[in-house]
This record gives structure tokens, C-alpha cells and sequence, in this order.
């Protein structure tokens, strides 16, 4: 029950906020930096794509010998999150392409989806705790 899927979206999730904010970090610290190129963290596509078993671009459904048999819902690879570069960004004089204000917006955000990530996970670990304390006996 500890090593559900659930579990493992949720902390794959938290991970990769944890990555956003450093990335964002890091683009933040060098807003003055000559030629210094924003990144950005992508994974909730990637995440949405393996959720609806299309990670890959394919639709990978395991082998059933009975409709009666339980499908493989989590067949395939795993989303990661990954950094790549900012591409909408606007380049200034000094070739640097960091835009505090929507880094500024970015952290927000971020800082908002990790904390309902934490409740989530928060949730999921006590409703384990209260089954295995016998449901409050």
C-alpha cells in the first residue's frame, strides 16, 4: 500500500516541483548575467500522458486472455520531469532572457501546487495510519 501508484504520482509530482523551484531559482539568480538563458521545468504533460496511457506517443495496453482479467493500468514508462530551455521568453540588450516578473508569477504558482501536493500526500498517509490503527477503535 505504501509503494500505491498513487503515492508514487504524488511524490514524482513533488519532485518535480522541487526541481521547478530551483530552475526558477536559478533563473532568478542570474537576471543580470550576460547571455544567461532561462530554463523551465516540463512534466505535467508528460505526466498527463501517462496517466491516459499514451507516454511515448503510443497507446501501450497490455495482453488480457479474459475481459474478466484486471487491465494493466500502469504499463510502460514512467514521466520524469525535465528542463528545457524557455522559449517564450524576450531577449534583452545583454542577450539575457529571465523576466522577473513572470519568474516572480512562476514561484507562486509553484509554491501553491507543491503545498495542495503535500496535503494530498498528507491525506493519503493518515487514511494509511487509520487503517492500520484499527480505524479509530
Amino acid at each position: 500500500m505504501l509503494g500505491s501508484y498513487h503515492l508514487q504520482v504524488l511524490e514524482r509530482s513533488m519532485d518535480a516541483a522541487n526541481l521547478r523551484h530551483r530552475t526558477i531559482a536559478n533563473n532568478l539568480a542570474n537576471i543580470d548575467t550576460p547571455q544567461f538563458k532561462s530554463q523551465q521545468v516540463v512534466f505535467e504533460d508528460y505526466l498527463q500522458q501517462e496517466l491516459s496511457g499514451t507516454l511515448g506517443g503510443q497507446n501501450l495496453e497490455a495482453y488480457r486472455t479474459s475481459s474478466k482479467h484486471i487491465p494493466f493500468a500502469n504499463a510502460g514508462s514512467f514521466a520524469r520531469p525535465q528542463i528545457v530551455s524557455n522559449p517564450n521568453n524576450n531577449v534583452q540588450n545583454n542577450g539575457n532572457d529571465v523576466d522577473m516578473e513572470s519568474e516572480q508569477t512562476e514561484l507562486a504558482k509553484n509554491y501553491i501546487w507543491y503545498s495542495g501536493l503535500t496535503q494530498l500526500t498528507t491525506g493519503s498517509l493518515q487514511k494509511i495510519r487509520s487503517v492500520i490503527d484499527g480505524g479509530g477503535k
